[in-house]
């Protein structure tokens, strides 16, 4: 996809690894302990190296809504963003699952990133709607992206089908 111009900055969405894009910082969806585990984080961790988990185990806990930056160890971003968001079936996903993305994209700023990837937040492993997470994504992108910003170019990375599709008609669907 070419992407949607909002303000000076390009949103654009890619079906693949998050982890092997050419961007300043990637946001991973993380655990509030931020154990990179299994699943994105282990593979974080194998990609990254052993220095990403050390520098986390210095940063965490983290409250849910909030985000931290940490180094990208050998990987080809300088950051990975870790958002701790809400899983499904919490009481005010919605508002929460905004608050998060909000927070993301403050730390992305902080650490003056142009380029920045996200994935699709809370899809998939913690249970949130794609359709959800994709209204609630591409709203927060856009007022973020229509005031002052760093930000020059937006990746939402996603791994499968339906999460593409949600995406795709959200962001055709975005004024």
């Amino acid at each position: 996809m070419e992407g949607r111009r909002i303000n000076d900055s390009v949103v654009r969405l890619v079906r693949g690894d998050i982890t092997d894009l050419e961007v300043d910082a990637f946001v991973f969806y993380a655990q509030s302990d931020l154990v990179l585990g299994s699943g994105f984080g282990g593979a974080i961790a194998v990609r990254g190296g052993p220095s990403v988990q050390k520098e986390l185990d210095e940063l965490g806990p983290v409250a849910t809504g909030e985000a931290i930056a940490s180094g990208a160890g050998k990987m080809k971003a300088e950051h990975i963003i870790h958002a701790v968001g809400p899983r499904f079936q919490e009481e005010d996903i919605e508002a929460k699952l905004r608050t998060t993305v909000q927070s993301a994209l403050r730390c992305a700023e902080d650490k003056a990133v142009q380029r920045l990837a996200l994935p699709a937040m809370g899809s998939g492993y913690y249970g949130i709607p794609p359709s959800l997470s994709a209204k609630v994504m591409l709203e927060v992108l856009k007022d973020h992206l229509q005031g002052d910003t760093s930000l020059t170019e937006v990746v939402i990375c996603v791994l499968d089908t339906p999460q593409y599709k949600s995406y795709e008609a959200a962001l055709a669907a975005l004024n």
